[in-house]
Parts: C-alpha cells; structure tokens; sequence
C-alpha cells in the first residue's frame, strides 16, 4: 500500500480524526459507485441500468460525464450517494490499484467486495462521530474498540468478504450507537420524544422544537421543518429527501450525513454542523 493509499485509509487514523478520510475520493476509484448499484428509472434516475454494468455516462477516466450537470439531466440519485470512502479503499488497497477495465479477472470479486465495504465504512462514519460526543465519554473505549475493529476487517483481502456477517457487526456498533445517542439526549430538559421509524411524510414541522428527539429512521420526505430546532436530535437513518430545511437549525444534531443533507432543500439561514458541507442546490 503506497503513502498515498494510507493517507486515504481511515482504518489507518485515528479514531474520532477520521474527517475527510471518511468521505468519497472519486479520483482514486475505478467508478465503482457507477457500475455495482442497479438504477431504476425514476424521479432519482434518468435511466434504468442493471447492477453490475457500468453507466454510459462513465468516461475511460472513471469519471462521470455528467458531473456538473447531473441534476438538470435527471440523475439527483446520484448526487445523494456516499461511499464513505469505500470506493477508494477498495480500489487502492483491496485490489492494490489494478482496475476491473485493464484486468477484467478483477471485476466479479471487486463488485461483490464494494458494497459490503461501503458498509463498513459507514459504521466507521458513525463510530468516528460517536467518538467526538463529549457527553458519550463513558463509552469512548468501546467505542474506539469497535472502531479498531471495524477497521481491521477492511484491511481483509477480497475473499474474506465474502463470508462478512455485516448484520452482525451493525447489530454490535448499533447498540453502542443507540447508548451514545441517549447519553446526548440525555442533556435536554423534559421528556425526550422517542420518534424512531415515524412516518412523517409530509409532516407540518415548521418551527418545531425537537431538541432531543430521536428521529432515527423516520420518514421525513417532503416534511415542513422551516425552522424547526433539532439541536441534539438523533437523525441517523432519517429519510429527508425534499425535506424543506430551510432556516432550521441542526447544529449538534448527531448522526446527520452528508447525503442527508444533500437530499433536502434548504437556505442560508439553515444551520448544518461544522463537520458538514451546505449543498450547492440549496
């Protein structure tokens, strides 16, 4: 593995500083993000393609063709999608950067490691957040622990993929996630709303205060929040796709993706944390 590659690495860093490593390096992936998932055609997806088959609008490059303009040409799903870093990882360091275009051999088992690796680098995601809670300090070494651990099944080399039990190891980091998540809440004052998996679709949210409110896995699509509070509210698995976010406030929200974001509408005035980027459509 080159300097290059381990910088990349998130295994390699250390738990709680992974920031950037986390996140999608599509110039050191062979498109991977292109070619394993299948698209069905759909307000997300101009087309419909097979998993396994590489979009026409992959160039040699492994660049997308579309990129500044995928949007207006109908391919928003692709604008919400994150690796997580796991395009990269599998790319350069699983296949030592030999791509499935010069050496097809490679291909079968490289679209079989990228989504279980993509898994894993999500929990990492999770795990790395989980350990910058000053509130979740009682849990910090397991937390790291499981990191650690996370971290060493992604150095494994393609066939040890292939009999991952990754609901297993998401059972394992969820309960230290759903520990940390009450450890937060637990700083709110009166009784914290348990909304997990709630279908707010929809929903008339507008200046809502949901501090503390776990919204994990909620259905919030096209749901009301302009100005709704939702410091300190757990949002991990929350759908917000078109959810209306503008001037609300989600600084200290915990568990919030990018792609989460990505997928809604929102504004300047709308507060997203640090650690997060403001989409470019909003």
């Amino acid at each position: 593995m080159s300097a290059a590659s381990e910088t990349r690495d998130p295994s390699k860093r250390p738990a709680g500083g992974g920031g950037s490593a986390l996140r999608a390096d599509c110039g050191s992936c062979f498109g991977l993000c292109c070619v394993v998932p299948a698209f069905a055609a759909s307000a997300d997806f101009a087309i419909d393609k097979p998993a396994g088959r590489a979009c026409p609008n992959l160039r040699q490059d492994f660049r997308c063709g579309i990129h500044d303009r995928l949007r207006p040409e109908g391919f928003t799903g692709c604008t919400v999608y994150d690796c997580f870093g796991a395009g990269q990882k599998v790319s350069q360091v699983t296949f030592g950067g030999r791509d499935w275009r010069r050496d097809p051999g490679t291909a079968k088992r490289m679209f079989e490691v990228f989504p279980v690796m993509r898994h894993l680098h999500e929990l990492l995601r999770y795990l790395d957040e989980a350990l910058t809670l000053e509130p979740a300090r009682p849990l910090h070494a397991e937390l790291r622990a499981a990191f650690d651990e996370i971290g060493r099944l992604t150095q494994g080399d393609p066939d040890s993929f292939r009999t991952l039990d990754t609901a297993a190891q998401w059972r394992r980091v969820n309960d230290l996630l759903l520990r940390a998540s009450e450890l937060v809440r637990a700083g709110v004052a009166g009784r914290r709303k348990d909304r997990r998996g709630a279908d707010l679709i929809g929903a008339k949210l507008k200046g809502a205060d949901l501090r503390g409110v776990s919204l994990r896995g909620a259905y919030l699509i096209g749901a009301d929040l302009r100005g709704a509070d939702l410091r300190t509210a757990d949002l991990i698995g929350a759908d917000l796709r078109d959810a209306d976010l503008r001037g609300a406030d989600l600084t200290g929200s915990i568990f919030l993706l990018q792609a989460q974001l990505d997928a809604a509408r929102g504004d300047a005035a709308t507060r997203i944390p640090p650690s997060l980027s403001r989409p470019a459509h909003w």
